[in-house]
């Protein structure tokens, strides 16, 4: 793929997915690429090196953070999310793709947990508890 090549001569380091991916590499950075359509790069997953895992950048609400799809979680540091721009920006840049306005403002991410719930973006919710009114007290089930 002429892009990928083109990010190896941005900096990046290139390794062969056994998908046909490729993941490309700058410090502890990656990103793992693949063709879209009409033969446009397409980012997959963009993230810090955990290991050889990608943790992808997760916003909790009151803190963002790094977590692997093996549920390795990282609390994201503000040096981090600098860097994570950065090599985002550069990395559109050596693919030929549109920087986004609300991209160009800052780090962002692709996943929200805000509220409390246990589970609840894993598509495996549990039954909150109920509160019945017993004799003008609430009591729980």
């Amino acid at each position: 793929m002429e892009r990928i090549q083109a990010a190896v001569r941005a900096g990046f380091t290139a390794r062969n997915e056994a998908s046909g991916r490729v993941r490309l590499i700058r410090g502890r950075y990656a990103a793992i690429v693949s063709d879209g359509p009409g033969g446009v790069a397409h980012i997959e997953n963009m993230g810090i090196l955990l290991g050889d895992e990608i943790a992808t950048l997760v916003s909790a609400g009151y803190q963002m953070f790094f977590m692997t799809a093996e549920g390795r979680r990282i609390p994201a540091q503000a040096s981090q999310l600098q860097e994570l721009h950065a090599f985002g920006e550069d990395l559109r840049e050596a693919l030929g793709l549109e920087s986004l306005y609300n991209e160009s403002l800052g780090t962002t991410s692709a996943k929200h947990l805000y509220d409390r719930v246990e589970d609840r973006d894993e598509n495996t919710p549990k039954e909150p508890w109920r509160a019945v009114k017993a004799d003008s007290v609430y009591v729980r089930e």
